[in-house]
C-alpha cells in the first residue's frame, strides 16, 4: 500500500503551474496562454476479513475546465474569458452563497 501511495505522489509531483496555465502559442504575432482550472482526488484502501483474505484497491480522477487565455498583441496583454467555462465554476458559488444568504435570513428573522 505504501508503494501505491509514492508511485501515485511521483506521478502529481509535477502537476502545479502546468495545470493552470499551458504553454504559450504564438500566432501571427499574438501570443496565448491558455487558463484553466485543474484539480484532482486520489483514494486507496486496504483490508482484511475474519478468514484473512486481504483485498484493496485505488481510484483517481480529475477534471480542468477551461476558463479564457491571456492574449499578447504588440505588448499589451489581456485575458480573454471562455464564458461557458466561467459559467460552470461561477454556478456553484452562487448557490452557496445563496444558502448561505437564506440561512442568514432565516436565522434572523428568529
Amino acid at each position: 500500500m505504501a508503494e501505491l501511495v509514492l508511485d501515485l505522489a511521483e506521478t502529481v509531483a509535477g502537476v502545479g503551474v502546468k495545470t493552470s496555465y499551458g504553454d504559450p502559442v504564438d500566432i501571427d504575432g499574438t501570443t496565448l496562454v491558455p487558463v484553466a482550472l485543474g484539480y484532482y482526488g486520489f483514494g486507496a484502501g486496504s483490508g482484511s476479513d475474519g478468514a484473512g483474505d486481504q483485498a484493496g484497491g485505488g481510484g483517481g480522477g480529475g477534471l480542468s475546465i477551461p476558463l479564457g487565455a491571456y492574449v499578447g498583441r504588440s505588448g499589451d496583454v489581456r485575458f480573454e474569458p471562455n464564458l461557458i467555462g466561467l459559467l460552470l465554476v461561477a454556478t456553484p458559488l452562487v448557490w452557496v452563497t445563496g444558502k448561505a444568504l437564506r440561512m442568514v435570513i432565516r436565522a434572523l428573522k428568529r
